[in-house]
């Protein structure tokens, strides 16, 4: 099914390219549009992933950088059944995370040193659980691609002036308006077409991984409320990975409706805690996440966290995250 999605969104991807570019230059322009279209989808399928991370500024980091959150990844990739993918940390006071990469084997997972900050071990957890359940299902790759086609698609639309003003025929004044304002708000929708119920899944399957859906519902919470505090400059500069991220980076609203990137956070949160077994009976709402140690759980089933961070002997206080990666 997501290779389906993928060819599908390719081919419409491919279809406005020529439509702008027969609107700008005739024929002509159509089969240059089609040989700039033909790069374009080659270079999303091999290369997109490198430019999102590049584009949102971030750092591979290993076990010496960051060895508890990579040890967390690799315990939760097992727990998936997933190949460790790469881990990437973003410098950005917004909590957020996304995971790219064209298949499991050519994954990688990104968060921001706000989530860090932000978060306690057991809402991180389902965070990633979350950005592996993508991975795992394949949406890395539909997101990546349509990222890059969107932002390029939102580009090229620019030149409709640029042939108006430069004399080189193209449409007319409405034409050119026309074009300049229709077609990234195709590529929007071809964006915000991308299931939502993809988020759903990834939040069903990310708390089955983590194996306690309140850890994710808590950490999508305060997510929520912190990204509509805190801006996150490179995802304001490229609006186009919006869709990419656990929760809109960009500040705004954010009700299911066909121009929303991502469902309702409410109704994600009120599914995930319709899983945990007694509702909001559950013994998880004890206490919040934050204040307890990962792993430790309350009436609970085994968990199946990442050993990260779990000690021998009497639990240690929550560590937070000041400084960096658990420091």
């Amino acid at each position: 099914m997501s290779t389906l999605k993928t060819t599908v969104l390719l081919a419409a991807m491919t279809a406005l390219f020529m439509t702008i570019g027969a609107a700008l230059a005739g024929q002509g322009g159509a089969l240059i549009a089609l040989v700039i279209a033909a790069g374009m989808n080659v270079f999303a399928w091999w290369g997109s992933d490198k430019m999102v991370l590049r584009m949102q500024g971030a750092v591979e980091v290993d076990e010496r950088r960051a060895p508890d959150l990579v040890a967390m990844v690799r315990d939760l990739a097992a727990n998936a059944g997933l190949p460790m993918p790469r881990v990437y940390l973003i410098e950005t006071d917004q909590p957020n995370a996304f995971a790219t990469g064209r298949s499991p084997a050519h994954a990688a997972v990104a968060v921001t040193s706000g989530i860090m900050r932000a978060l306690s071990r057991q809402e991180l957890a389902g965070v990633i659980a979350h950005e592996l359940a993508h991975i795992k299902h394949r949406d890395t790759l539909t997101m990546t691609v349509t990222a890059t086609l969107a932002g390029a698609i939102a580009m090229i639309a620019n030149f409709a002036l640029f042939f108006r003003l430069g004399g080189r025929g193209g449409p007319g004044i409405i034409g050119t308006l026309a074009l300049m304002i229709l077609a990234p708000m195709a590529a929007g929708i071809v964006q915000m077409a991308i299931s939502r119920t993809r988020e759903y899944e990834a939040d069903r399957e990310g708390a089955e991984i983590c194996g306690h859906p309140e850890w994710l519902a808590s950490a999508l919470e305060r997510i929520e409320v912190l990204a509509r505090r805190i801006q996150n400059p490179a995802a304001e500069r490229n609006p186009a990975l919006a869709h990419m991220f656990i929760i809109n980076p960009l500040n705004g609203g954010g009700m299911d409706n066909l121009f929303s990137t991502h469902p309702s956070t409410a109704n994600r949160v009120a599914a995930l805690r319709a899983m945990t077994p007694g509702a909001r009976g559950s013994a998880m709402r004890e206490a919040p996440a934050h204040a307890r140690p990962v792993g430790a759980t309350s009436g609970a089933a085994p968990s199946s966290v990442p050993r990260a961070g779990r000690r021998r002997g009497p639990p240690a206080s929550p560590r937070r995250f000041h400084s960096g990666p658990w420091t």
